[in-house]
């Protein structure tokens, strides 16, 4: 048999079996290493990032799977190869067992094609790559294409014909159809060995089975692809969501007086505050509205969770809230149909609200509330929040009803009517202290606008962990 000399160069003599050792070692204390970050992954089948970074750490595993095998064969050398049966070869001695089917070793074979002779010799590891019985005579360069799948066979005639005319190396894949029908994606590496006077006059070939690393491969791909297709949902829902929750919520900005025309009127200011991240739109709301009667309506409240379905529903229980309010409803009874309204829907949900109608000549506030936290009022320096009255959440249980309290607000008393939101849930039992302490500014601000000002600079964007609206109503003086 010739020397092994490439079409440029001799190969570079093997590693010696230390330093071989020493990378065997390193690789395996990696892998070890990735599969327990693996195990510690988070194993959320349902979310798109989940999986893709599972299948990340997969491939991973495969690749040094492979690196651990290829380093064991160079340690090891090569298994002696079977001939074909023309006799031109010497006598084979017998082979060693083979590897076992799916081990390590048995992912990367190795063959040579003599020109000359017309002898071919595979090692162990290829037949059993190919599934081809160890006893049959290894395949001719002419019936290599038999085994391989249709639609790559000109791509491998293409690559050996280079191979031998040309003397171009060989590096590509083609998928074989093995005996039992099961097919299988080989990554084939080889060069033509030269006799002195630069014929060719063999080739020999590397043939790796890479169908774990493309199938993990194509895992990584689609789970990437699905993930941003999840992200670019995600995107598009959070911009619907903000689009709806801003066409839904009153449009004044700034300071607003109701009613319109009268000596006696509440300065108003409100406005929506968004999530220190900004991606969760919720089902928050604030509303002030004058009534045919000249009494207002202020409300504000909260749907559970986030997103269009969030904030769809919202839209629809504010419409309900506004037109049976025009309808001259008050505020327990209202309450009472927008919980018979949540507990029909066909997506079930769950709200909170504070209603509240307000008369002007009398300044006397009627209110209600469905598990939301109650009205603060500040007035001389001090701030308390009125006993409320009963009322459960918005979608809890059929027929609830909901009673009503009444206080009496002065002038420069501050009304201040919040979402959860507003307040950091780590704040516990501080949440109320902080608030009622900000009523000797409170009652000392001028109009509305400043003392809206004041709540959004003390609880700032950094602290709020979900988003949340705040309306504040100052009696004219």
């Amino acid at each position: 048999m010739p020397p092994h000399l490439s079409a440029d160069h001799p190969a570079a003599p093997p590693p010696g079996h230390g330093s071989v050792d020493a990378l065997i070692t390193q690789t395996r204390r990696l892998r070890g290493d990735m599969d327990a970050v693996r195990r510690d992954a988070p194993a959320d089948t349902a979310n798109p990032q989940s999986r893709w970074q599972r299948a990340l750490f997969e491939l991973a595993l495969h690749q040094l799977d492979d690196l651990d095998g290829h380093l064991a064969q160079l340690r090891d050398g090569p298994a002696p190869a079977h001939s074909g049966p023309d006799g031109a070869g010497p006598q084979q001695p017998p082979a060693p067992e083979a590897p076992r089917t799916g081990s390590l070793l048995s992912r990367v074979g190795s063959a040579e094609w003599n020109l000359l002779t017309d002898e071919s010799s595979w090692s162990a590891e290829l037949y059993q790559i190919l599934g081809r019985d160890p006893a049959a005579p290894p395949l001719t360069l002419d019936e290599l294409p038999s085994l391989v799948y249709p639609e790559d066979r000109p791509r491998l005639t293409a690559m050996v014909t280079d191979c031998l005319v040309d003397a171009k190396p060989i590096d590509g894949e083609f998928r074989v159809v093995r005996p039992d029908g099961g097919v299988r994606t080989v990554h084939m590496m080889g060069e033509p060995v030269l006799d002195r006077d630069g014929s060719t006059v063999s080739m020999w070939a590397v043939l790796r089975d890479v169908s774990e690393l493309r199938l993990s491969q194509r895992t990584v791909s689609e789970t990437r692809d699905s993930l941003r297709q999840h992200r670019h949902l995600a995107q598009t829902e959070q911009r619907l969501a903000a689009q709806l929750q801003e066409a839904v919520l009153p449009a004044w900005h700034g300071p607003l007086r109701l009613p319109r025309r009268g000596p006696e009127a509440l300065d108003l200011a409100a406005c929506h505050l968004p999530s220190a991240q900004g991606t969760l739109i919720g089902g928050d709301w604030y509303d002030a509205l004058e009534l045919p009667d000249g009494n207002l309506l202020l409300s504000v409240g909260d749907l559970t969770g986030h997103g269009v379905a969030a904030a769809s529903g919202m839209a629809t229980l504010l419409g309900a809230v506004r037109g049976m309010a025009m309808a001259g409803t008050a505020p327990g009874k209202l309450l009472g149909w927008l919980n018979q309204l949540l507990d029909t829907t066909v997506q079930p949900a769950l709200g909170s609200a504070v209603c509240c109608r307000y008369r002007p000549e009398t300044r006397t506030l009627t209110w209600a509330q469905a598990g939301h936290p109650a009205p603060l009022l500040f007035h001389g320096g001090t701030g308390r929040m009125p006993a409320a009255p009963d009322g459960v959440l918005l979608g809890t249980t059929s027929g609830a009803v909901y009673g009503q309290a009444e206080v009496t607000l002065e002038p420069g008393d501050v009304l201040l009517l919040h979402t959860d939101g507003l307040v950091p849930r780590h704040s516990g039992a501080q949440a109320l202290p902080r608030l009622l302490d900000l009523a000797p500014r409170l009652t000392t601000a001028h109009t509305a606008q400043d003392c809206l000002r004041i709540v959004t600079e003390e609880f700032g964007e950094r602290e709020r962990e979900d988003d949340a609206c705040v309306l504040v109503a100052r009696v004219d003086a």
